[in-house]
């Protein structure tokens, strides 16, 4: 139903669209962008990726029928010494389309670029303990709980704590 094609500056705008609150481009990008989001700041961030080598590789999420952009997603701090990486940059575009799955196929697709065709051992992630829908999504594919990392994140008065997760290759190979 879904397919990853590499993110590109043609797909620059769609993105600063969905991106439409600080709260959204903190959960989002984390401290590393500020809003607005805008075309310098994903320069930088696309910049030395994608390439056969890269330590990140960014995606579009694609519907396969339709050819619909339906979100974003990253893979980065590759480190093929160590064979693990990082998953981030997770959004589901349209607020609509949210709750049907689909962020689940998505993790699935990441997955398996990272364990089938990197051949990676492990890959982690963080999210906000308070983003319960994206904590379910990510144990439903066999993410665990690590930790919590208490008041990682400033946003306006108040501080968020991040829950870090992973999955280790034999457990992806299980589900």
């Amino acid at each position: 139903m879904i397919e990853l094609k590499f993110f590109d500056t043609a797909d620059f705008e769609r993105l600063i669209s969905w991106i439409d609150s600080p709260e959204l481009l903190l959960k989002w990008g984390g401290p590393g962008f500020h809003y607005p989001l805008d075309e310098g700041q994903l320069n930088i961030y696309k910049k030395n990726s994608n390439h056969d080598h890269a330590e990140t590789l960014v995606y579009n999420v694609i519907h396969q029928k339709t050819g619909e952009v339906l979100g974003h997603i990253s893979l980065g701090k590759i480190n093929r010494k160590n064979r693990s990486a990082r998953i981030g940059k997770v959004l589901i575009g349209s607020e609509n389309i949210r709750g049907q799955g689909i962020g689940q196929r998505m993790m699935k697709e990441i997955l398996k670029v990272a364990f089938d065709e990197l051949q990676l051992h492990r890959v982690s992630l963080g999210v906000f303990d308070f983003n319960i829908a994206a904590i379910m999504c990510y144990e439903k594919v066999g993410f665990k709980k690590e930790g919590l990392l208490r008041d990682t994140a400033k946003n306006g008065d108040e501080y968020w704590s991040l829950y870090e997760m992973s999955i280790l290759e034999e457990e992806w190979r299980r589900n």
